[in-house]
């Protein structure tokens, strides 16, 4: 004995209806986080051909000179004569001229400026980060939301709907792994460059900070 669940083709009409509206709204997304990710790629080119490069024989030759420092002004003297990057010679900058705080108020200040590099950076990593995560999603979207009409079209013997639907799918697969699998790449590079230069500020501050405390 066959029982229908009551309003079975209206939930199952609501559905259709809801996915398929999703097929323009997909398909634009999709392009534009392409778009995003070949623009961030050619981004990351740009920071790498201009990117300082900081040894850890660098590093160390810097604390220890800012362990040798005798006053503030040859604080700031090594720091403005350093290779580091503009905005660690800042940040590094603003801790010196501190220097009339208390110990507390200066280590307070040190910590929120590094911070706030840490806030930057993340900033800067977060739109490849959601590209690595919802790129494939929408792909997967994108190939199963043609399906259905697909399908449909195969059983009214309709090749041409299906050929069509098909290659929306396939192509919005393409598309969605395609824009994740660059968006990570970029973020693992760009990351590991930016633990770097985290680590670098980290121990260079902890080293002012300390000569500071004994000037």
């Amino acid at each position: 004995m066959n029982t229908t669940i009551p309003y079975t083709n209206l939930i199952t009409g609501t559905m259709d209806v809801i996915s398929q509206s999703l097929t323009i709204p997909v398909l634009i997304i999709l392009s534009i986080m392409f778009i995003i990710t070949v623009v961030m790629l050619g981004m990351v080119i740009s920071e790498y051909s201009s990117r300082k490069k900081v040894s850890v024989d660098t590093i160390s030759k810097l604390i220890y000179d800012i362990n040798n420092a005798i006053s503030i002004y040859e604080l700031e003297t090594i720091v403005n004569n350093s290779i580091l990057p503009k905005s660690q010679q800042e940040v590094l900058n603003k801790i010196i001229q501190a220097h009339t705080l208390s110990e507390t108020s200066r280590e307070a200040l040190a910590r929120r400026l590094v911070e706030t590099e840490e806030e930057k950076t993340e900033n800067t990593l977060r739109k490849t980060d959601i590209i690595t995560k919802i790129g494939p999603t929408l792909g997967l979207m994108g190939t199963l939301i043609p399906m259905g009409p697909g399908l449909a079209a195969l059983g009214a013997g309709d090749i041409s709907t299906l050929a069509q639907s098909l290659t929306v799918a396939f192509d919005t697969t393409i598309v969605g792994i395609g824009s994740g699998a660059l968006a990570y790449v970029l973020s693992k590079v760009r990351r590991g460059w930016y633990d770097h230069y985290l680590s670098d500020l980290d121990a260079l501050t902890d080293a002012l900070l300390d000569k500071m405390r004994r000037l």
